[in-house]
């Protein structure tokens, strides 16, 4: 795919920032507050990104267009605590304010950063998405695939529309945020998924951000009242030793033991296909690391784990939801309670939730 023609199309699609994600410097320089970044752009520059740029003086932003459109099992975002069983329309753009060398997206994510990434997006409508969520019967709509924070002005315009016509809104994002994005979100946005990549400073500088940053977004995420759930991608020779995932646990914990944590495997990809996959092993570990730290919801994925991807009530124990990969095989939850116990369950759930997935449980392509 041509570099030059996706360029050209980034650049015919694009609108204003959001006033509360762009401060002005002076005439000529604007500062960017849709991620962690902060970038400082001169007029004729671009953000760390390469989506976000200063057109004289005007900080010009994505709009208008998808990069890819599916309809997901709600469980591959992966969201297990929200609408379990139910799809999710997912659409995603292109860019990251990240690099990371273990990126399973990085097609999208590194377009116009990486001359071997880059994927021809589609003009389309906020209404376009709204009616094909509507069309499928999928109760959420989420921003995913590539970094949604630094498309969060396009983001907001769809999810005002979509709020209204009862469809839940969610974000699949590395959480390098700033506390005036969350903000601008949340009027919108219910379910967030954070990628927390490790817990070592110097590790997150690599990957082109800082830890500190991740973790008070994290937090106030859940101060503001986001349904979060976080990921760790265990990656072999990176962040799998059990002195990490202790930690990443531990601070897990400290914010909340309700917050459920997915503990994924790593297939070689990217830069990175010269490291092995994440073993039986490494998966193990972090699950006992997060329920030695006092964590209510651990789930193994991106390999078969057994009972390890089911839901079950931290009072009691009881099964409430038996997954298989993206496919609810059994929800015996009653709304939001065990059916044994009735204690509540931390989520968001639906009063009368399908016994199981109603679909495939794949996700399928959309055209628009």
């Amino acid at each position: 795919m041509s570099s030059k023609r996706i360029q050209d199309f980034l650049h015919n699609h694009t609108m204003p920032a959001a006033p509360e994600l762009v401060v002005r410097v002076d005439d000529d320089t604007v500062r960017c507050l849709a991620c962690g970044n902060r970038c400082f752009i001169p007029n004729g520059e671009s953000g760390i990104c390469r989506m976000r740029f200063n057109h004289n003086g005007e900080l010009r932003v994505p709009g208008g267009y998808v990069a890819g459109l599916q309809i997901d099992p709600i469980e591959k975002k992966p969201f297990f605590h929200a609408f379990p069983g139910r799809e999710a329309l997912s659409f995603g753009m292109v860019g990251c304010n990240l690099h990371c060398s273990f990126c399973q997206n990085w097609v999208s994510s590194q377009t116009l950063k990486d001359d071997f990434a880059g994927v021809m997006p589609h003009p389309v409508t906020a209404d376009d998405l709204i009616a094909a969520a509507l069309s499928e019967k999928a109760p959420v709509i989420v921003s995913t695939y590539n970094e949604p924070l630094i498309t969060s002005d396009w983001a907001v315009e769809i999810f005002k529309r979509a709020k209204p016509k009862g469809l839940v809104c969610g974000y699949v994002s590395n959480g390098n945020a700033t506390p005036e994005v969350l903000k601008f979100l949340r009027p919108y946005v219910d379910l967030f998924k954070v990628d927390l990549k490790c817990f070592d400073e110097a590790k997150y500088r690599e990957l082109g951000a800082n830890l500190h940053n991740i973790l008070k977004s994290i937090e106030l995420l859940k101060d503001l009242g986001f349904w979060v759930e976080i990921v760790t991608l265990v990656v072999p020779e990176f962040n799998n030793s059990p002195e990490e995932l202790a930690a990443i646990a531990k601070f897990i914990a400290s914010i909340s033991p309700d917050i459920p944590w997915h503990v994924t495997a790593f297939h070689p990809d990217y830069k990175m296909n010269n490291v092995r996959r994440t073993s039986r092993e490494d998966l193990d570990r972090a699950y006992d690391a997060g329920k030695t730290a006092g964590l209510h919801f651990v789930y193994e994925g991106n390999l078969a784990a057994g009972d390890r991807e089911n839901t079950y009530c931290p009072s009691c124990g009881s099964l409430l939801i038996r997954r298989r990969g993206f496919y609810v095989l059994e929800n015996r939850m009653r709304g939001k309670h065990c059916p044994e116990c009735n204690a509540l369950i931390a989520g968001m759930w639906e009063e009368n939730p399908p016994k199981q997935s109603g679909g495939i449980g794949i996700p399928r392509v959309l055209g628009i």
